[in-house]
């Protein structure tokens, strides 16, 4: 078991899809120096890889990507379906992307939210035709959908909002896709309260990003100040994750599905705090949630493929639900996706990281509120100011 689990540690560091696809976008779209300035901007914190995978809609499509000299995948281009447009219907029906929707998502839990979708298109079982990037750090998909060379992408939502400040409102949020994945990891089971963590070193990753946000906020809010708890920070999840290891009265926090592994790894260590459920309790009366990740489309985009746009929204809520109610099933794709790399771990990570698909005023509510909890600590986390109105998708 420590062996495997030692694997699925190496295994999330080692998958990046690049695909190409239609065309750059519309109008509105920034050129290759804003691209680089937009990139570098808004980089956040998360783990590399480089494995390419091609997911269609279309059945005559490849069911997988050829390799290149340059290590890069590159995929025939199918038969039919691709070359033209694809034509749903009339007037807003009407998909204006040459080849596909491409979507963009990071590993981990946004992209376990989608292998239900991700198998459906490859089978030609969707009404739109879909092209899946997943990506190890969210600015390699940043500087994707700032160029146009992806239109719908699941990123951190402090991200989307800086998007929507650096492209000047080209940018809607469609739905959340993760609420939080946090948890404190730890031997000792005494630690039930954020207040429990006075006078300890904590390890964990997200150095002046959301996870670091999320912890000064929750300490703040139970009494604790900076000289309270000693927060240590690490450049991987997988350094917290041998630091556990080695030192059985260190306390860890983690995303999942790491926390899931440190534990497997590790039988002394529990998840002994929720940082969700800490969030929830403070905020149980403004609706406001702890939102990891949240879906976007580029506004160019939007407006001319509406329709388009509402199908791939049923269509990751049914993706999700099925992630949640066949925990099983979905496991063995995650691992076939290369997202864990053993489905029972998948399997047992699955129930705890809050797998959603929240639309509508629902969403609104949420997100804002959490943009607000950002912006109060520091403004430039959530690009300088609140988004405005035109951010969030109210069908």
């Amino acid at each position: 078991m420590k062996k495997h689990v030692s694997l699925l540690l190496m295994a999330l560091m080692s998958v990046s899809l690049v695909l190409g696809g239609c065309g750059k976008g519309g109008s509105g779209t920034p050129g290759t120096e804003s691209q680089a300035k937009i990139q570098t901007e808004v980089q956040t914190e998360a783990e590399t890889g480089d494995q390419t995978i091609v997911q269609s809609g279309d059945k005559t499509a490849p069911d997988q990507a050829s390799e290149s000299p340059s290590g890069e995948s590159s995929s025939p281009a199918p038969e039919s379906g691709v070359g033209g447009e694809l034509n749903t219907g009339s007037g807003e029906n009407k998909l204006t992307c040459q080849a596909a929707i491409r979507v963009g998502s990071l590993k981990g839990p946004t992209s376990m939210g989608l292998v239900s979708l991700m198998d459906k298109a490859s089978k030609g079982e969707t009404s739109n035709v879909y092209e899946f990037t997943m990506a190890g750090k969210a600015d390699e998909l940043v500087g994707k959908i700032a160029n146009g060379d992806l239109d719908i992408a699941l990123v951190p939502a402090n991200v989307a909002s800086v998007l929507y400040a650096k492209t000047q409102g080209n940018i809607t949020v469609l739905d959340i896709n993760t609420l939080g994945v946090l948890y404190v990891v730890a031997s000792d089971d005494s630690i039930t309260s954020m207040a429990g963590l006075k006078g300890r070193t904590i390890y964990m990753t997200g150095k002046g990003t959301t996870p670091e946000y999320v912890m000064n906020y929750l300490l703040k809010e139970n009494g604790l100040s900076a000289s309270d708890v000693d927060l240590q920070f690490k450049s991987e999840a997988t350094e917290v994750v041998s630091l556990l290891k080695q030192d059985s009265s260190a306390i860890g926090v983690l995303p999942q599905p790491f926390a899931t592994a440190a534990c497997i790894q590790n039988p002394d260590l529990k998840t002994v705090l929720d940082l969700t459920e800490q969030w929830n309790i403070l905020n149980k009366d403004s609706g406001s949630m702890l939102v990891t990740g949240v879906t976007l489309v580029r506004g160019d985009f939007l407006r001319e493929n509406r329709s388009p746009v509402a199908d791939f929204i049923k269509d990751h809520e049914a993706s999700t639900l099925f992630a949640k109610e066949h925990t099983e099933d979905a496991a063995q794709l995650i691992a076939k996706q290369g997202i864990v790399e053993k489905a029972p771990i998948a399997q047992k990570a699955l129930p705890y990281c809050n797998i959603v698909c929240l639309t509508g005023q629902e969403m609104k509510n949420a997100l804002s509120g959490y943009l607000s909890t950002l912006n109060e600590q520091d403004p430039k986390s959530i690009g300088g100011q609140m988004p405005g109105d035109d951010f969030y998708y109210m069908p």
